[in-house]
C-alpha cells in the first residue's frame, strides 16, 4: 500500500534516552479552567479552601467538557480571569501549595459496570488526548458507529518530543492493559500499535509483548513527517480513508494517543485523575534537556530553570513541537493538559516572504494532496466557493506546505484563516 506524502525531518530525538524525572513541586500554581477542546469549566472551590491532591476544583455541565484537578495539596490564593496562548479568556484557580502532597479522599478506583460506566468514569478522570490536540477522550470512546479497530498512535513524528517514547519504554505493561482494557470495554476486535521505524526498542518490545495475542498487531511506518496526524495515521496503519466531514469512528476506527492509553488503564487501577504530565525539554538554550514528569498548572519558568535554561537568553519558547507547536507568550504561564513538549531557543528566525514561484511543492508534500498555493489564492479574494471546491477544511495544518515553501510564505496559517470563512454544520 502507497503510504501518503510528507516530509523528511531531522528528528533530534536528544532526550530518548533520558528517563523521566520527577520535578519538584513548585510553590504555587495556576489551573486554567480551559485546558481541552471542550467547553471551558467553572471553579467549584472559592478563595481560602484547602484543597488536595487529586480534588476536582472545576466542572461544567457542557457534555463537551471534563473537569479539572488540583495535582497539590496546599491552599486556594486567587480565583481570576485568565488569558489563554490562543487568546481566549477562561477563569483560573491559583493555589498555594503546602508541600504536603496529602490526597483527596475521594480518590479511588472508578466501579466498571458496563460501557456507559467506563465512559463516566474517564470523562470524571479529567483525560483529554495527550498527544496535543485535547479532544475529550470520554467523546471518543463513546462513538455512535460500530467500531473494529483501535489505533495506537506512537509515531510521535514531531522534532525534539519523546514523552511518548519514553512512556512506551518505561511503562509499556500499562499501554498494551490500556489496549486490552479499551477493546474489552467497547467491543472492539482489533488493535493496532502504529509505530515510527525511528523507534527500534520500542518496536521489539512491543513485538515481544503482544507475540501471542493475535488481536494487536505492531505497524511499522515510515519516519515521516506527519505520520502522527490522524487521518494519515489511520490510512497508512488500516488502507481506510476518512473522507471531508467524516470521524474516524465513520469509518469503524478510534485512535488513541499512546499516553492516553496508558493513562486509562491507570486511572481505572488507582482512581488518580489527570494531574501530571511527562513533558520533554529541550532546545538550545536548554542546558539540560531531559523528560520530566510535572504537575498541571506548574509555571513554565520552573521547568526551564530546573532544566538548567538561562532564562535570560531565551527569545522563544514553543509548547509542543516545531512543526505544530504553539508559541508561548509568557514563561510565567502553566503547563496545562496538552503540554508534551517545551522548546526553548537562544533566536528567533522572521525570514521574510516573496512572491510564489508556483514550483509546487507545496502540493508534493500534502499528505492530504491540497493545493495550498491555491486556497492563498482563492483565500485573498474570500472566494468561499472556490475554497469549498480546494476541500480546505481537510487541512490538518502539519505545516509542511510552509516548511518546504522557497518563498517562505505562511500557508499553513493562511489555510487556518481559510477554514474559518467556511460556515461550519
Amino acid at each position: 500500500m502507497k503510504k501518503l506524502n510528507g516530509i523528511k525531518l531531522s528528528h533530534r530525538k536528544n532526550t530518548e534516552d533520558c528517563a523521566t524525572v520527577n520535578l519538584p513541586i513548585s510553590k504555587k500554581v495556576v489551573l486554567p479552567m480551559s485546558m481541552n477542546m471542550g467547553a471551558s469549566c467553572n471553579p467549584i472551590v472559592k478563595v481560602g479552601d484547602c484543597v488536595k491532591v487529586g480534588q476536582k476544583i472545576g466542572e461544567s455541565n457542557a457534555p463537551f467538557s471534563i473537569p479539572v484537578h488540583s495535582g497539590v495539596s496546599g491552599k486556594v490564593t486567587a480565583i481570576s480571569d485568565y488569558q489563554t496562548a490562543v487568546g481566549a479568556i477562561c477563569r483560573a484557580v491559583e493555589i498555594e501549595t503546602d508541600g504536603k502532597q496529602e490526597n483527596c479522599e475521594n480518590i479511588k478506583p472508578p466501579k466498571i459496570k458496563d460501557k456507559q460506566s467506563f465512559v463516566n468514569a474517564i470523562r470524571e478522570s479529567g483525560l483529554c488526548g495527550l498527544g496535543g490536540a485535547g479532544f475529550p477522550t470520554h467523546i471518543k470512546l463513546n462513538p455512535k458507529t460500530p467500531i473494529d479497530t483501535l489505533v495506537i498512535n506512537a509515531a510521535e513524528c514531531e522534532p525534539y518530543i519523546t514523552a511518548d517514547y519514553r512512556e512506551m519504554i518505561e511503562n509499556a505493561d500499562d499501554v498494551l492493559s490500556g489496549i486490552r482494557l479499551v477493546k474489552n470495554q467497547l467491543g472492539i476486535k482489533y488493535a493496532k500499535i502504529a509505530v515510527e521505524a525511528n523507534k527500534p526498542k520500542a518496536i521489539e518490545k512491543f513485538m515481544n509483548m503482544a507475540e501471542n495475542d493475535d488481536t494487536i498487531d505492531i505497524v511499522t511506518l515510515p519516519s515521516s513527517y506527519p505520520q502522527g496526524a490522524e487521518k494519515v495515521i489511520i490510512y497508512n496503519s488500516t488502507g481506510r480513508i476518512v473522507q471531508e466531514g467524516q470521524l474516524p469512528s465513520d469509518v469503524g476506527v478510534i485512535v488513541l494517543n499512546v499516553s492516553t492509553t496508558a493513562f486509562i488503564y491507570r486511572y481505572i487501577k488507582t482512581g488518580i485523575p489527570l494531574i501530571t504530565r511527562r513533558i520533554t525539554v529541550d532546545g538550545n538554550a536548554v542546558g539540560k534537556p531531559q523528560n520530566v514528569r510535572a504537575i498541571i498548572g506548574t509555571p513554565i519558568t520552573d521547568i526551564l530553570d530546573f532544566c538548567k535554561t538561562n532564562l535570560d537568553s531565551v527569545k522563544k519558547v514553543i509548547s509542543g513541537g516545531m512543526m505544530m507547536g504553539m508559541c508561548i507568550p509568557d514563561m510565567n504561564m502553566p503547563v496545562t493538559k496538552t503540554t508534551n513538549a517545551l522548546l526553548a531557543f537562544k533566536r528567533y528566525d522572521d525570514r521574510k516572504t516573496s512572491a510564489c514561484i508556483r514550483c509546487g511543492r507545496c502540493v508534493n508534500v500534502c499528505p492530504l494532496g491540497l493545493m495550498p498555493a491555491e486556497i492563498d489564492r482563492a483565500y485573498k479574494i474570500k472566494n468561499i466557493d472556490d475554497l469549498k471546491s480546494l476541500k480546505v477544511t481537510l487541512c490538518m495544518n502539519c505545516g509542511s506546505c510552509t516548511y518546504v515553501c522557497p518563498a517562505n510564505r505562511k500557508l499553513a496559517e493562511t489555510n487556518q484563516l481559510a477554514k474559518s470563512l467556511i460556515p461550519r454544520k
